[in-house]
């Protein structure tokens, strides 16, 4: 008799309490295992660039509000590097910007913390098997609203290169995704090549990547140099 493929999960947390509490449920969760947990984004990215492509989780849990990089902001960058992965928010907070950006940024559901593993185990059956997007009902009653004032356009929110990125580390940033290599680069800023490539090994470490394709794909996705955004 054939075994059921287990459904691999991944939460990102900061708050030890969260965390446990989200853990006690996971024996009442089918058929998932829980690959790892992270504290915050920065090691949620870490994590998945040390898995190989047939262990990625098939959902990741993710908290909104954390230090360094937020819920948001790590799905944003992890949706457009591992696009098979669907990420379900799970947040004390139903504040109505939050709804849309983690929409926005790629994630697949909204579910408030407090929710029971019943619900838990509905919304990876909804998001894996139907393709849906579970929300608390409180969540889901509050996007209607929204979405029934929102006008027939609405300029896009841009967003901003992470912090930890600096200055100068975004001029050379901006001139990578425009094609230059390191010795140009060099020339431009009148500085060494291996000044430069140290700046750009700096970007990769920071924004968890491993090739200029990924530089190149995230930075026009977030639109972090359209309309003078620096």
């Amino acid at each position: 008799m054939a075994t059921t493929p287990l459904i691999n999960i991944a939460l990102v947390e900061d708050n030890p309490i969260n965390r446990q509490t989200f853990i006690q449920k996971l024996p009442l969760l089918k058929d998932c295992n829980l690959l790892f947990v992270a504290n915050n984004g920065h090691e949620c990215m870490q994590e998945l660039k040390g898995l190989p492509p047939n262990k990625m989780p098939d959902i990741i849990f993710m908290d909104l509000e954390m230090p360094g990089m937020n819920g948001i902001q790590t799905v944003s960058m992890a949706h457009t590097l591992y696009p098979q992965i669907n990420f379900i928010i799970l947040t004390v907070f139903d504040d109505d910007d939050k709804i849309f950006e983690a929409i926005k940024a790629g994630a697949s559901g909204y579910l408030l913390k407090h929710e029971s593993a019943a619900v838990l185990q509905d919304a990876i059956t909804s998001v894996l098997t139907y393709g849906g997007a579970p929300m608390s009902p409180p969540i889901a009653r509050k996007a209607l609203n929204l979405l029934s004032k929102v006008p027939a356009q609405t300029p896009d929110k841009e967003n901003t290169i992470p912090a930890s990125i600096t200055h100068r580390e975004q001029e050379i940033l901006q001139y990578t995704i425009n094609g230059w290599d390191a010795k140009r680069i060099a020339s431009q800023l009148d500085l060494s090549v291996l000044t430069v490539r140290k700046h750009i090994a700096n970007i990769y470490s920071k924004l968890h990547v491993t090739s200029k394709a990924q530089v190149i794909t995230i930075a026009h996705k977030e639109k972090w140099f359209d309309k003078g955004n620096r």
